[in-house]
């Protein structure tokens, strides 16, 4: 059980002890600290913050807790309920709201949960901004507005509804190609809110959806990270159903990966790279993915004329690097698009339809789309640091030791 602090917000387990847990007085701690921080960012006395949540079973209490604060801090509040993390983000600068937050753990099992802080563009804070917010909420530096000046809650109910219909407006998405495909596709949404937002989205394409875990209880089915070791269920109901390929998405609907039609992954490291290759067909420009991604995309994004840029881990990271390179597409290795012509975010439903614009044009099985690609393969490890651990030298045993690759030192080692 733990309580971690970030500059992208705080995630931790429910339950136990305050400041090594996600307990309520951390919960309110935190979102007091980001209430005074964004009434210094707008300049307001009464700033106006979107929150909306994941379904994961903590997800109400956790919304109550941090909702009422902000009321308590004077901010008002447009409530989104179950949400998704890039509907969120989409309707923040819809609503010229000041901020949002975003309750949810992601891909992490349903002990989890998390406030993630968004600015007024609906992007993630920067390293100054973050950090400022966790030394406010250390210090415990804010006081609470007066009775008369209490913030007020409208709840808003239809933005999944609004956030699929601007993925179906980008230009880029062949809403009537796809339609005429009569595609059948069956969807694993972890018993969360993607089990609302891609059926949907899905639906509004002409394409049948095969419901896998899509109603959104919180009572995961399975480890919620899309790896294929957790998907064994949607690899069946793909080839029981005879379908044309299976998607699935984390709790939160920011990560994405296909399944073929065989039942075998597409692969996650792979979603941004077709995602890609289709934009680029039609925009040619540079990409940028984070280091903990394979060679593909950079070789795909060259077979168009472009170039690739790599940044470190972390999505803010991956956004900077977008916007100072210009970059037309990006994201992680992880299944996460990014495409700046809808919005700065990781969003599985933008992918969702680039995915299926380009199997109009490409015209064949998503297995031969897959095997299309250049083929690199990862193995994403975790190392437990031990107190004492010499990593600075490991590193450099590390660059020595592949003195000839091409290597980074952006996020440790890379090549």
């Amino acid at each position: 059980m733990t309580l971690i602090k970030s500059i992208s917000g705080i995630r931790g387990t429910i339950g136990g002890e305050p400041g090594d847990n996600l307990t309520p007085l951390d919960a309110v701690k935190f979102a007091s600290a980001y209430a005074k921080w964004i009434k210094e960012a707008s300049g307001k006395k009464s700033p106006t913050v979107v929150i909306g949540r994941d379904a994961r079973l903590s997800g109400a209490m956790i919304q109550a807790l941090v909702q009422n604060t902000l009321v308590g801090m004077g901010c008002h509040i447009i409530d989104l309920g179950l949400s998704t993390t890039p509907t969120v983000e989409v309707a923040v600068p819809i609503e010229n709201a000041d901020g949002g937050i975003i309750l949810t753990a992601s891909h992490n099992p349903k002990q989890w949960n998390a406030l993630k802080l968004l600015n007024n563009k609906g992007e993630f804070l920067n390293g100054v901004e973050g950090q400022k917010i966790l030394d406010t909420a250390a210090a415990e530096d804010f006081n609470y507005v007066e009775v008369d000046d209490l913030g007020t809650v409208k709840v808003v109910t239809d933005y999944i509804d609004r956030h699929v219909d601007l993925v179906l407006d980008m230009p880029v998405t062949k809403v009537d190609a796809i339609k005429a495909m009569n595609l059948k596709v069956v969807v694993d949404g972890v018993n969360s809110t993607g089990g609302i937002a891609v059926p949907a989205l899905l639906k509004k394409l002409g394409v049948e959806v095969v419901e896998l875990y899509c109603d959104p209880t919180g009572h995961f089915p399975h480890n919620p990270e899309p790896l294929k070791e957790h998907l064994g269920d949607l690899a069946a109901a793909v080839v029981e159903h005879k379908a044309d390929f299976g998607i699935t998405v984390d709790p939160d609907v920011d990560r994405l990966a296909f399944m073929t039609e065989e039942g075998e992954m597409f692969g996650e490291e792979y979603t941004l790279v077709a995602c890609a290759d289709y934009i680029l067909g039609h925009h040619k420009g540079n990409t940028v993915s984070n280091l903990s991604s394979s060679r593909a995309l950079r070789d795909v994004t060259e077979s168009h004329g472009g170039t690739y840029y790599a940044a470190a881990v972390g999505e803010v990271n991956v956004v900077t690097k977008m916007k100072e390179m210009n970059a037309v597409i990006g994201g992680e290795g992880n299944g996460g698009i990014i495409y700046p012509d809808s919005h700065y975010g990781r969003d599985a439903l933008v992918g969702i339809a680039m995915f299926l614009s380009l199997l109009t044009e490409k015209n064949m099985k998503v297995s031969a789309l897959r095997a299309s690609y250049p083929e690199y393969y990862m193995s994403k490890n975790k190392v437990q640091l031990t107190k004492g651990m010499p990593v600075d030298d490991i590193m450099k045993d590390i660059a020595t030791q592949y003195v000839n690759e091409e290597l980074t030192t952006i996020d440790g080692v890379n090549s």
